[in-house]
């Protein structure tokens, strides 16, 4: 039986919380992506600890708002900036691995970014890598199901997401 991304999220938090789990930690990130020959593109960075190819992602900070928030991930990780979409396209949990070793789990808000200005310098480019993909590989590239999934539905139809 085919279960979205949307309603597999909603029901292992429902579990996770019925069973006592903690508390997920909320996160933002941008999905960057601009027009190219045979379509979009997707833009994906690597981790810093592990090298995995992820979306830019990271914790809101002060009052920022989710959107704005993820826009200044994508600038500090990826070192793009654009039209960002106020409204999330979707969800994903991943499990963050703490220095302690222990794993905390994170809900991650994913919000649409169109690009119009790449940076030649950035401030995690030491740390990162950025390349773009078409929304396929990039889907298949990240280890997370329901990031895939939501990848692969952006790809189909972008400007149903976009700002």
């Amino acid at each position: 039986m085919f279960m979205s991304h949307g309603t597999r999220n909603h029901l292992t938090d429902r579990i996770r919380r019925l069973f006592g789990g903690m508390p997920c930690r909320v996160q933002v990130a941008a999905l960057p992506w601009r027009r190219a020959k045979d379509g979009v593109e997707v833009l994906l960075v690597t981790s810093r600890g592990t090298g995995r190819w992820v979306l830019p992602k990271g914790w809101p900070e002060n009052d920022e708002l989710p959107h704005e928030a993820a826009a200044r991930e994508a600038l500090e990780e990826a070192g793009v900036d654009g039209a960002i979409s106020h409204q999330e396209i979707g969800r994903f949990f991943y499990g963050k691995m703490l220095p302690s070793g222990m794993e905390w789990r994170c809900e991650v808000m994913v919000f649409p970014m169109e690009v119009d200005h790449i940076a030649d310098k950035w401030p995690e480019r030491k740390k990162r890598r950025r390349r773009w993909f078409a929304p396929r590989d990039a889907a298949r590239l990240v280890d997370e199901k329901d990031l895939s999934e939501l990848i692969a539905e952006f790809g189909v139809n972008p400007r149903k997401f976009a700002a």
